[in-house]
C-alpha cells in the first residue's frame, strides 16, 4: 500500500450514522431555536459545546460519562469566559494566555487517551474564542464572554440530555468506550518524562509563534495561521509518523473546504448549516478515517472564526496562504518530534552486554 493511500485508508466499519446523526440534532437545534429568538450570536458557542463535549464523551456506563463531559462542559465555559474576555485586549496577553492553554492541555497526556482528546478540542475552542471577539467587532455585533459562557453550557447540557435519552432508550445498557476510535495508534497514560515535557512546551511554544503573528501584526485572516498549527501538529511525542501525516492532510483539506464555503455562501445561515454538516461527519466518521475527520473539524472551526466577516477572493486566498504557513510551523514541530523520539529511543537501548560487565 503506498504511503497516501494508507493515509486515506477508509475503514467502512467504522461509519457511524447514529453518532452523526445526534451531533447533527444537538448543533441544528440551536440553530433553529437562536434564528427564532434573532440571538444567531450565541450560535457557536453552542454548537460547539454540543459537538465537542459529545467528541469527548468516553464512553462507559452513563453516570460514568456525564461527570467526565460535565468537566469539559466547565473547563470549556471557563475558557470561554477567558477568551471572549481578552481576545480584543494587547496581543502579549493573547499570546501567554494561548501558551499556557496549550501548555496545560499538552500535559493531560499524563491522564490517556481521552482527558488528551478533550485538552485538544477544548484548545481549539479556546482558539476560536480569541478570534471571535474581532471578527463581531467588525460585524457590529455586541456580546459578552459571561452569556457566551452560558450559551456553551447550554450547548453541553444538549449533549449530556442526549446522551442520557439515547442511554435510556438502550435499556441502559453501557456504551462502548469510543475514545479508541478518536485518534489511531497508542495513547495510554503516559509519564511524563523531560523528553515529554520538552515536546509539550516545544508545540507550546510553535502555536504562540503562530498567535504572536496573527494577532501581533494585525494582518487580516491571520486567525487560520494558529488553528492549522494546531490541528496539524502531532499532539503527542508518543504517536506515529502516520497520524501525523493525517492531521496535516485534514488540516489542508479542512482550509480548502472552509475556504470554499466563505467564498460561495453569502448567507450566514447556510454557513451556519454547513458547521453543522461538518460536525455531524466528525461525529460519524471519527473511526473511518483519520484525516477525513480532521479535515471536517478543521473546516467547522475556520468556518466559524470568519463567520461574521463578508468574504471575497482575496481574502479566501489569504486564509489559505495563512493555513500554509500555519501547516509549515506544525511540520518543523514534527522534525523536533521526530528527533526527540530518535534520542529517547536510543537513551531506552541497553547498554551492550561487554560494557555492563565488570571485572
Amino acid at each position: 500500500m503506498s504511503q497516501l493511500a494508507e493515509v486515506f485508508e477508509i475503514k467502512r466499519q467504522g461509519f457511524n450514522l447514529r453518532r452523526g446523526v445526534g451531533v447533527a440534532v444537538v448543533m441544528l437545534v440551536p440553530l433553529i431555536v437562536l434564528g427564532v429568538l434573532h440571538q444567531e450570536k450565541y450560535f457557536l458557542s453552542v454548537a460547539f459545546a454540543a459537538l465537542f463535549v459529545g467528541l469527548s464523551d468516553p464512553g462507559g456506563d452513563y453516570g460514568y460519562r456525564v461527570p467526565r463531559m460535565a468537566l469539559v462542559a466547565v473547563v470549556g465555559a471557563l475558557l470561554t469566559v477567558l477568551g471572549f474576555g481578552i481576545g480584543g485586549w494587547a496581543w502579549g496577553l493573547v499570546v501567554l494566555a494561548a501558551f499556557v492553554i496549550t501548555v496545560l492541555a499538552g500535559l493531560t497526556v499524563k491522564y490517556g487517551l481521552h482527558r488528551f482528546t478533550a485538552a485538544l478540542l477544548l484548545n481549539i475552542w479556546f482558539l476560536i474564542t480569541l478570534a471571535l471577539p474581532a471578527a463581531y467587532h467588525l460585524d457590529h455585533v455586541h456580546t459578552n464572554p459571561w452569556a457566551q459562557a452560558l450559551a456553551w453550557l447550554i450547548g453541553s447540557a444538549l449533549t449530556i440530555a442526549y446522551t442520557g435519552i439515547i442511554w435510556l432508550a438502550r435499556g441502559r445498557s453501557a456504551q462502548p468506550q469510543p475514545g479508541a476510535d478518536v485518534l489511531p495508534g497508542d495513547i495510554t497514560p503516559v509519564k511524563l518524562t523531560r523528553q515529554v515535557i520538552l515536546f509539550v512546551l516545544i508545540r507550546a511554544i510553535a502555536l504562540s509563534a503562530a498567535v504572536a503573528i496573527a494577532f501581533g501584526l494585525h494582518l487580516p485572516n491571520a486567525d487560520w495561521m494558529p488553528v492549522a498549527t494546531l490541528v496539524a501538529m502531532k499532539p503527542s511525542l508518543q504517536q506515529s509518523t502516520l497520524i501525523a501525516e493525517q492531521r496535516l492532510a485534514g488540516a489542508i483539506i479542512g482550509a480548502a473546504v472552509a475556504a470554499l464555503f466563505l467564498l460561495t455562501l453569502a448567507s450566514k445561515t447556510g454557513l451556519e448549516v454547513v458547521i453543522v454538516i461538518l460536525g455531524a461527519l466528525a461525529g460519524a466518521t471519527r473511526a473511518v478515517n483519520y484525516a477525513l475527520y480532521c479535515a471536517a473539524v478543521a473546516g467547522a472551526v475556520l468556518i466559524a472564526m470568519d463567520l461574521p466577516h463578508p468574504s471575497n477572493l482575496g481574502d479566501e486566498g489569504r486564509r489559505v496562504l495563512f493555513t500554509f504557513i500555519g501547516v509549515g510551523i506544525a511540520v518543523i514541530v514534527m522534525l523536533l518530534a521526530n528527533l526527540l523520539q530518535k534520542h529517547t529511543a536510543k537513551a531506552a537501548q541497553p547498554a551492550p552486554a561487554h560494557q555492563s560487565r565488570r571485572g
